[in-house]
């Protein structure tokens, strides 16, 4: 029994072994492998995506954007509109007030607190419509992060490369050589996804 259990130890011991050195060797091919595509091509397996050119030229974005700029205007008309009409009933009360219109000094004074409070509801308005816009923006911003990203992921399936930089107006990347720029491959799939799923 004891002999049973001592060549059942040096089985395992061996086997492990074997085990780690299988998985050195792996390891050791794989870099040799992964060097030797390098040395092939003549590229490292990296790239950037140039962001400023993919939100110009991606139809998602693009679509995003003036979405929120439309909403950014019927905000700002809705506000000039109720402030206008709020300039107007302002200059009409101080005509009345001027002219002595008004049957009492409490009349007068009900119509000055209804403008006055009619102005704190303009604000506010305008605060809450602020917010909301800043909300959405955030929104779809999160949106097409979220898009590019999972597409990123997809498109880098095979693990073509080991890293994919973002460069914006050419603040995260000083240089480098055009091979390694993928923006108008990658807005031509995300467009072609994007009108696929329309």
């Amino acid at each position: 029994m004891k002999n049973l259990s001592l060549i059942i130890c040096a089985a395992l011991t061996v086997s492990v072994i074997s085990f780690t050195s299988c998985n050195k060797k792996q390891e050791t091919e794989n870099k040799v492998v992964s060097s030797k595509n390098v040395i092939e091509t003549g590229k490292l397996p990296i790239a950037y995506i140039n962001v400023d050119s993919l939100l110009l030229h991606y139809q998602f974005a693009k679509e995003s954007n003036e979405s929120l700029i439309r909403k950014q205007e019927d905000s700002r008309l809705k506000i000039n509109t109720l402030a206008r009409q709020l300039q107007g009933e302002m200059a009409d009360f101080q005509r009345k007030l001027e002219n002595n219109a008004f049957l009492s000094r409490d009349r007068a004074q009900q119509e000055q607190t209804r403008l006055q409070k009619k102005q704190q509801d303009l604000q506010e308005l305008d605060g809450n419509l602020s917010k909301q816009l800043v909300q959405v923006q955030q929104k779809m911003s999160e949106q097409l992060r979220d898009t590019i990203n999972k597409f990123l992921k997809e498109y880098n399936k095979d693990k073509k490369y080991a890293i994919i930089f973002s460069n914006t107006s050419n603040d995260n990347i000083l240089y480098a050589d055009k091979s390694y720029d993928i923006t108008s491959e990658i807005t031509k799939l995300l467009n072609e996804r994007y009108a696929s799923k329309k």
